[in-house]
């Protein structure tokens, strides 16, 4: 990056009068856990919110909008996409303009009022289409327009949320005591169809409402950091300068290159390494422009690992989305109370099994394993990334035979039968969220944490994108994924995913064996900075 971007960092204290930019002083006001209590407040209850309106949201579109099955999965994975899209354009504002805490309170805002008017859409009649009677009339443009301005709001809300609160909630410790570099790590860990529809949307509107509101009730507690610039703009300068120096001879040697001055205590300096030389001319010094180029090989390292990641979430958006369609046709009764189990609420499955498994993996797994390998976090974040590409493989072989029992005893087959691929699916994300979003933001200079939060969530965006093509793809080509699924083959559309799967794996395995971690330059012997720091080329992921 060039030399503008590695003066000092600035922070200042939310309720500091004297507008210092002093960092010493700042330090001194990072106030950890007494700022997180409404960090990870404003943060629970917006993913409450928000997973908890998805998760129905297949089964409102097709049982109040009157969608078919196949427009609905398409307009969702749209859906899902923008709002995993917006937080690049979201990162950008906050680092050159806004900052993360005036990004955060006008994301929040945003993303109560998209609950708000979705809850309306369900609550006022003129919003939505009537009834089925003898046919079903299709929602009007008007209708639609409401429920397009819901999700408008969202994306919105998401587009400043998630790409700024992990490192807004990372901010608030010091990162050069031991106390403050341990909550920096916990920081990076934490990341109904049969009842009234305007109740079962009012309850997360309400619980967006409470995330607003735990959010502001800190603001006076909050280390804000200065928007320094956004990195993009950086990426740019460098690709320029190596585009224009290219007929420079190359550089015999590290030394030959630009090596800007290292003032920032908050920023760690990134040492020189020798994959991507033809970057490698941009920082040779010339009397047009000098630019440092090691922060750009960090982006440019983690694509193609990146691009593995967005494969991963195109096989597990399969599972969280039909299987709402396959709970539909089966048994869903408890007992002989008459109950009906929701089927949007099986993805709840998924999250129960990711959120038992975390600090099982965290206080049992782990221990045992860094007795093994002697490493921190028991096996890095690739390790991680290619345990959870490996169960997804297992999660779709699961999910299609369980369909093909699923045609053969038809809607008989008892609920059960679907827990075991979304408990997979769980453990699966849980290993891969963990280990993206740690390569991602270990990997990343600091002061480009909102870039790496907003490139996580890109692997979303793409592969929603992916997979709501896929889908229309699939439907028109092969007619498996028919509205009744009795009529099509789901069961072999999911052996098709399971083997894509399988393909993905394999080429992220060798995109480990070339990844090379950061290595950082003249720094003390911190145990989180040595385990980022490693030069030689990462093992192979498990692939058992």
């Amino acid at each position: 990056m060039d030399a503008a971007m590695e003066k000092q960092q600035h922070v200042l204290p939310a309720d500091s009068s004297n507008g210092k930019d002093d960092d010493d002083d700042a330090a001194g006001r990072h106030r950890g856990w007494k700022a997180m209590t409404y960090v990870i407040g404003n943060e629970t209850f917006e993913k409450l919110g928000t997973i908890g309106t998805t998760a129905n949201m297949l089964v409102y579109l097709t049982t109040v909008y009157h969608m078919h099955s196949v427009d609905a999965v398409t307009l969702l994975n749209f859906f899902t996409g923008t709002t995993n899209l917006a937080p690049l354009l979201g990162a950008f504002l906050c680092d050159t303009y806004l900052g993360r805490y005036n990004t955060l309170a006008a994301a929040s805002i945003s993303s109560f009022l998209g609950m708000l008017l979705l809850t309306l859409t369900a609550a006022v009649r003129a919003l939505h289409p009537p009834p089925c009677a003898s046919t079903c009339q299709r929602a009007t443009p008007w209708q639609l327009s409401a429920l397009l301005a819901s999700f408008a709001f969202l994306v919105v809300g998401a587009g400043g949320i998630r790409p700024c609160n992990l490192a807004f909630g990372a901010d608030q410790f010091d990162p050069r005591t031991h106390s403050g570099r341990r909550g920096i790590a916990i920081c990076q860990l934490l990341q109904l169809s049969n009842v009234n529809w305007a109740i079962g949307l009012a309850v997360p509107a309400a619980l967006m409402g409470l995330s607003c509101a735990l959010f502001f009730m800190g603001t006076r507690l909050y280390v804000r950091v200065r928007p320094e610039g956004s990195p993009f703009t950086s990426f740019v300068r460098v690709l320029v300068a190596a585009a224009r120096k290219r007929r420079l001879p190359p550089p015999v040697s590290a030394d030959d290159l630009f090596d800007p001055p290292h003032h920032s205590k908050l920023v760690a300096k990134i040492a020189y390494t020798d994959q991507f030389r033809c970057l490698d001319k941009a920082a040779v010094v010339t009397p047009e422009d000098t630019v440092q180029v090691e922060e750009v090989k960090c982006l440019a390292r983690i694509i193609p690992v990146w691009s593995a990641g967005i494969v991963y979430f195109i096989v597990l958006t399969q599972v969280s989305t039909y299987v709402v369609f396959q709970a539909m046709q089966s048994d869903r009764r408890l007992g002989t109370s008459g109950f009906e189990v929701p089927p949007g609420s099986f993805v709840v499955f998924n999250m129960l099994a990711m959120t038992a498994w975390i600090p099982v993996y965290d206080r049992v797994v782990v221990p045992a394993l860094r007795r093994v390998t002697g490493r921190e976090g028991g096996i890095s974040q690739l390790q991680r990334i290619g345990i959870a590409l490996a169960l997804s493989v297992a999660t779709m072989l699961v999910a299609a035979a369980v369909e093909r029992r699923r045609r053969r005893i038809g809607a008989s087959m008892l609920f059960f039968w679907l827990v075991p691929q979304q408990v997979l699916a769980g453990m699966s994300e849980a290993f891969a969220a963990i280990g993206l979003n740690e390569l991602c933001y270990k990997q990343f200079p600091e002061n480009m944490r909102s870039v790496a939060g907003a490139l996580f969530f890109l692997t979303f965006a793409v592969a929603s994108y992916a997979s709501g093509f896929m889908v229309a793809a699939v439907h028109r080509t092969t007619g498996w994924l028919a509205q009744d699924l009795n009529k099509g083959r789901l069961d072999l559309f999911y052996l098709l995913v399971a083997a894509i799967a399988a393909a993905n794996l394999v080429y992220f395995v060798v995109c480990a064996r070339w990844y090379r971690f950061k290595k950082i330059s003249n720094t003390d012997d911190d145990d989180e900075l040595q385990l980022s720091g490693r030069t030689a080329p990462a093992p192979a992921p498990p692939t058992s």
